[in-house]
C-alpha cells in the first residue's frame, strides 16, 4: 500500500516593515497549523530573501532567472504546494514587498492554492481584493474563507497582536480549503 504524500503548505509572511505586525500574525497561524496532522506547514518570510526591487532583466514567465537570489527564491517556492499569504493592507492594498516578491516568479506559483489572512483598518479585505486578481493571472486557486484581523480589534495600541478567539476557527477552515485545493491540483502538477 502506498503512503499518500501530504500537501506541503508555506505560510508566507508578506511584510518586510520594521515594526511589522506581519511576523506575529505569522507566527500565530503558524502556531495554529502545528496542531494539525494533514499537511506540512513552513514559515516563510520574504524578508529573509532579502530581494531588491525586481531586478531580472527577463520576465518571470521566461524562467531565465539570472540572480541568485532570485534563484533562492524560486527554489523555495516551488517546494510548496499551497500558499497562506499574510498580507497587511497599505493604501487599499498588498504591501509592495508582497507583490515584488510575487512577480519575481511565474511558474513557480502555477496549480497550487492559496488562502490569505489578512490585517488592517478594513481587516484586510481590500488587500486580499487585490492579491485574488494577481493569482487568477498565475494560475493560483485561491480559496473562499479568509481570516480579516482588525487593528482597532485584534491588536493593542494598533501593533501588539491579541486576537479575537474566535479567529483559530476561521484559520482552521482556511486551512482546510487550501489543503483541499492543493491536495486536488496535484494531479495539474
Amino acid at each position: 500500500m502506498s503512503k499518500k504524500i501530504m500537501s506541503k503548505i508555506a505560510i508566507i509572511i508578506g511584510s518586510t516593515r520594521p515594526g511589522r505586525n506581519g511576523k506575529a500574525v505569522g507566527d500565530w497561524v503558524y502556531d495554529i497549523s502545528k496542531k494539525r496532522n494533514d499537511a506540512e506547514f513552513e514559515l516563510v518570510d520574504i524578508k529573509d530573501f532579502d530581494l531588491p526591487l525586481l531586478d531580472e532583466p527577463m520576465p518571470a514567465a521566461m524562467h531565465q532567472y539570472s540572480k541568485q537570489h532570485t534563484k533562492n527564491w524560486a527554489a523555495k517556492i516551488e517546494e510548496f504546494d499551497g500558499f497562506i499569504f499574510i498580507t497587511p493592507e497599505y493604501n487599499h492594498s498588498t504591501s509592495g514587498a508582497l507583490k515584488n516578491a510575487i512577480d519575481f516568479l511565474s511558474t513557480e506559483w502555477n496549480n497550487k492554492a492559496a488562502g490569505f489572512v489578512s490585517y488592517g483598518s478594513a481587516g484586510g479585505s481590500r488587500a486580499v481584493e487585490q492579491l485574488r486578481l494577481i493569482m487568477a493571472q498565475l494560475q493560483i486557486a485561491d480559496v473562499r474563507a479568509q481570516v480579516m484581523l482588525s487593528l482597532f480589534s485584534d491588536f493593542e495600541n494598533m501593533s501588539v497582536f491579541n486576537p479575537d478567539p474566535r479567529h483559530e476557527a476561521e484559520v482552521n477552515t482556511l486551512l482546510d480549503e487550501v489543503i483541499a485545493w492543493s491536495n486536488a491540483l496535484k494531479t495539474l502538477r
